[in-house]
C-alpha cells in the first residue's frame, strides 16, 4: 500500500501571546532549526521544528507589523509496529472508497489526500464521462503537486494561522490504488436507457452501475472500511425552483441524494465493523440561496434527512435479521462551505459566495478543501466513534450567522472586521 509510510498524522500548534513587560509576539512549544535539511526525519516527537534563520520574535510597535512565514510539519512516526503518541488520527490498515473524485481541485480529492495522509488506502469511482481524462492526467503527473500529502506551511499573524500545502521531507504522494469507472445514477445493468449505452461516452467502459461497482470492489480487496459520497448534479441548477422541470427536479435527487442511499446499501455488506460513511451537503438545505436551483436544495435536504434516517431502528433491525450481525458504521453529512471547484464554477456565482463568507463569517478566511478533508478524516476515525447522524458544519461557522454583518443597515454600527 502506497501511502503505510504515512501512517498518522496530527499537527503541532503555535500559541502565539503577548508579554506585557516586553510587548513581544512568541510562540511556545518550538523548537528551532537552524538548517531545514539538516533536520532528522526517521522520528518526530510532538514538538514544532521551524526551519527559518529568522527570529521567532517581533517587537511589536504602534505602527504596522510585519509577519514571516514559519514552517511547522505534520507529525508522522516512522515505525508502523509502535503506538503513535498523542491522540493522532490513524487509519492505518482501513481502506476508503471515495465516489465522485474527478480532478484534484474538489473536496473528494481533498478529503482522499487526508485519508491517505492518516494512513489509509485510497480507491475511488469517476463518472464514466470524465474516466479517461482523469486517468491520463494521472498517468502523466498532472496531479503529482497536488498529490504531495499533508506539510503544512504556518503563516502567522496575530492569533490567526493560514494553512497551506507543501512536500512532505520523503516528498511521498498520495497513491491511489485503483480508479473504478462509476455513474451511481444507475443501481444495475437494467436501469440504464438504451440511450446511455450506445453513447460515445460510454464506450469502452464497463461494469459501472453501483451494483457492478461494488461486485469489482468486492472481487478485487473484498471490504472497505470508510465510503465517501463525494458527487451532486443538478442539470437544470441555473433555474428558479419554481421554473424546474419535473425531470430536471428528479434527476438533482437522484444524483445528489440517492445515489448515496444506493451506494450505502450495496457497499454495506462489505464494510467492516467500524466502518465510517461520509457525504457532501451544502447550506442550502435548510437556508435559501439564490441561484442554487434546479431542485439542488431539495437535493441536499434530503440528503441529509437520509444520513439521520438511515441507521434508524427500523432499518437496524431489518439489517440484524438479513444479515444476523451486530453493524456499527457512523454515517455523518459534512456541510462544506464554499469552495472554488470546478463543478462550483459550473453554477456560475461562486466567487460571489466566497466573498459573502470572507465579509460574513465569524472566521474571516477562505475555507481550504483541505479543512474540510481533515475533518472527514476525523469522521472516519475511532475518535468519533460516538456520532453518527450528524450534520458537520465545516464553513468558517457562516451557518450561524442570522444576518449578514456587510448589510447596509449595519453600516454605522462599530462591528469587529477582519484584515
Amino acid at each position: 500500500m502506497g501511502t503505510a509510510a504515512v501512517p498518522g498524522s496530527y499537527m503541532a500548534t503555535i500559541k502565539p501571546c503577548i508579554s506585557s513587560s516586553q510587548k513581544m509576539l512568541v510562540s511556545s512549544m518550538v523548537n528551532l532549526s537552524s538548517e531545514h535539511k539538516e533536520a532528522s526525519w526517521t522520528r518526530l516527537t510532538s514538538s514544532s521544528h521551524i526551519s527559518s534563520r529568522q527570529p521567532f520574535l517581533h517587537r511589536i510597535t504602534s505602527g504596522p507589523v510585519k509577519f514571516e512565514k514559519f514552517v511547522t510539519r505534520v507529525m508522522s512516526e516512522a515505525n508502523s509496529n509502535k503506538p503513535l503518541s498523542g491522540l493522532p488520527i490513524d487509519l492505518r490498515g482501513k481502506r476508503a472508497f471515495i465516489a465522485g473524485v474527478a480532478d484534484d481541485n474538489g473536496y473528494g480529492w481533498a478529503i482522499a489526500k487526508s485519508l491517505a495522509a492518516a494512513g489509509a488506502e485510497i480507491i475511488v469511482g469517476t463518472w464514466v464521462p470524465a474516466l479517461n481524462i482523469f486517468e491520463s492526467s494521472l498517468r502523466r503527473g498532472k496531479f503529482d503537486e497536488s498529490r504531495i500529502l499533508v506539510y503544512a506551511e504556518l503563516s502567522l499573524a496575530l492569533f490567526q494561522l493560514e494553512f497551506y500545502l507543501s512536500r512532505l521531507p520523503d516528498g511521498s504522494l498520495m497513491e491511489i490504488t485503483k480508479v473504478y469507472p462509476m455513474d451511481a445514477v444507475y443501481d444495475c445493468p437494467e436501469d440504464v436507457p438504451e440511450d446511455v449505452k450506445t453513447n460515445k461516452r460510454y464506450s469502452g467502459s464497463s461494469n459501472w452501475t453501483v451494483q457492478e461497482l461494488v461486485e469489482s470492489v468486492k472481487k478485487d480487496f473484498g471490504s472497505i472500511d470508510i465510503l465517501v459520497h463525494s458527487l451532486a448534479n443538478g442539470p437544470e441548477v441555473s433555474k428558479p425552483l419554481l421554473e424546474t422541470s419535473r425531470n430536471g427536479y428528479l434527476a438533482a435527487l437522484s444524483a445528489s441524494s440517492y445515489s448515496f442511499l444506493s451506494l450505502l446499501k450495496h457497499f454495506l455488506p462489505i464494510m467492516n465493523p467500524g466502518g465510517a460513511s461520509i457525504s457532501l451537503t451544502y447550506i442550502a438545505s435548510e437556508r435559501i440561496i439564490p441561484g442554487y436551483g434546479g431542485g439542488m436544495s431539495s437535493a441536499k435536504a434530503a440528503l441529509e434527512s437520509d444520513t439521520r434516517v438511515s441507521f434508524s431502528f427500523f432499518f437496524f433491525f431489518v439489517w440484524l435479521l438479513v444479515t444476523s450481525c451486530l453493524f456499527d458504521t457512523g454515517v455523518n453529512t459534512i456541510s462544506a462551505g464554499p469552495l472554488r471547484s470546478r463543478a462550483a464554477k459550473a453554477i456560475g456565482f461562486i466567487d460571489m459566495m466566497i466573498d459573502y463568507s470572507l465579509a460574513n463569517a465569524p472566521l474571516q478566511k477562505e475555507l481550504s478543501a483541505q479543512e474540510v478533508g481533515n475533518a472527514a478524516a476525523f469522521l472516519a476515525s475511532p475518535l468519533s466513534s460516538a456520532i453518527t447522524g450528524a450534520v458537520v458544519y465545516v464553513d468558517n461557522g457562516l451557518n450561524a450567522m442570522g444576518v449578514g454583518v456587510d448589510c447596509p443597515i449595519f453600516v454605522n454600527l462599530d462591528i469587529p472586521k477582519g484584515n
